[in-house]
């Protein structure tokens, strides 16, 4: 989800459809630079040690992060708002895996303090309002547990979009082909400071603030692309490790 190109849109897509383009989004996403060899190794890295801890991933998708917690020895559930997304990841990790489906934007199907450490791959930069989606990861977490997420670099917006106002709440949209589909997404922009406030404001305390580097084998899959960031690191995500106070 995290390559740039120009603000586009597209007529005849549903904008965030993931019920339409899950699949597609699935495919391309097992072998991208920015999902496979970028946010899922950086996400695994935040989370450290979660041998036996009780772990929410929230908008799990087609479930790669689920799957690799799991595979730590983290007791893992999982919901998306996307049907398709759900199926998708219910085909990688069995019928006995804790998905459902529901929405960040509603109560959660969870009790008060159900879970260790929730974690959210690209998904708050969906929402316009993050008041009551923290809230409820906040619930959801024991005190003392952390949210481990990723959103789109603030910074992204202001390059594709020059002249933009970077301090504005905005909504933007980007044009992608998953697998050759068509696919549309649409994301809410906000300064790091908006960020950062509605965190505290939630009840976290901002413990990681992260731009990591590509995994070191990104170099040799994708020498071509990997050859402009010397250094490993580009700009894409932007990734936080908050603790619940």
């Amino acid at each position: 989800m995290g390559c740039m190109s120009a603000n586009l849109g597209s007529a005849d897509v549903v904008a965030n459809g993931y019920d339409s383009f899950g699949e597609a989004y699935a495919v391309e996403n097992e072998s991208s630079l920015v999902n496979a060899y970028y946010t899922l190794p950086a996400m695994v890295d935040l989370a450290g040690d979660v041998a036996g801890r009780r772990i929410l991933d929230a908008g799990c998708g087609s479930g790669p992060l689920f799957a690799a917690l799991r595979e730590r020895g983290a007791v893992v559930s999982g919901f998306d708002a996307s049907t398709t997304m759900v199926e998708v990841a219910r085909r990688r990790l069995g019928a006995d895996a804790d998905l459902r489906v529901a929405d960040l934007g509603r109560p959660l199907p969870y009790g008060d303090g159900e879970f260790d450490d929730v974690v959210a791959a690209l998904v708050l930069h969906y929402l316009e309002d993050w008041t009551g989606p923290l809230a409820e990861l906040r619930r959801v977490l024991r005190p003392g547990g952390r949210l481990i997420l990723a959103v789109n670099h603030p910074i992204l917006y202001k390059m594709i979009n020059p002249s933009a106002d970077y301090f504005a709440t905005v909504k933007w949209s980007d044009e992608y082909a998953f697998a050759g589909q068509k696919a549309v997404l649409e994301y809410w922009h906000r300064p790091l400071h908006a960020m950062t406030d509605a965190f505290t404001a939630a009840g976290f305390r901002i413990a990681v603030v992260s731009e990591p580097p590509a995994a070191p084998e990104a170099r040799e899959v994708f020498a071509e692309e990997m050859a402009r960031f010397p250094s490993g690191a580009f700009l894409s995500f932007l990734f936080f490790v908050l603790e619940a106070a």
